[in-house]
């Protein structure tokens, strides 16, 4: 099955290309599959630098678009340290993203360190802080798809964790300069 042909794409993509105020990301994997990266994350591992795809340079034109009318674009990533070699790569593909002006930030949970209190275990896309994609992946980081739900509770419920994740996490930047 195509990423295109997953159950909820198709939804996904119109509301996150017609969003009006917010977007926010929680990742909380440590390993993403079958996501098309396969070709960056090769160049990556052999020190070459992480190709810019057509789709990212669409992604970070409508961001710095939304951010320069006054939208908020946040993505938040859990990094569970010591990092994997693709934590490392995800966080270097990254540098477009911020660069077109979306907020970054990563939660580090040391070693021997539960898991941050509020946040959420699962990845999922809120927007307009009414319209809650919850993310679904197989075991290994193959994305299932996105189901979509505007239950109150479960909106209310992400609108928390969304800020929680916000407040515990660093800038990017910050924490890419700690790393090296």
């Amino acid at each position: 099955m195509s990423v295109s042909t997953l159950p909820g794409v198709a939804d996904l993509r119109e509301r996150l290309a017609n969003f009006r105020y917010s977007l926010f990301r929680l990742e909380t994997l440590q390993v993403y599959n079958g996501s098309g990266e396969d070709d960056a994350f090769a160049a990556f591992r052999a020190g070459q630098p992480i190709p810019v795809t057509p789709a990212l340079r669409e992604w970070c034109a409508r961001v710095r678009l939304r951010v320069d009318t006054g939208a908020a674009v946040q993505r938040v990533h859990v990094v569970i340290e010591p990092q994997t070699e693709y934590i490392r790569f995800e966080l270097a593909s990254y540098a477009p993203n911020v660069d077109a002006g979306e907020d970054v930030r990563i939660l580090p949970v040391r070693p021997g360190r539960a898991w941050p209190a509020d946040v959420p275990d699962a990845d999922f896309w809120l927007i307009d802080s009414r319209d809650l994609f919850s993310m679904a992946y197989e075991t290994d980081g193959t994305w299932l798809g996105a189901q979509l739900t505007t239950d109150p509770k479960l909106l209310a419920d992400a609108c928390f964790g969304r800020d929680a994740a916000l407040a515990l996490a660093e800038p990017w930047s910050s924490y890419m300069r700690r790393q090296s």
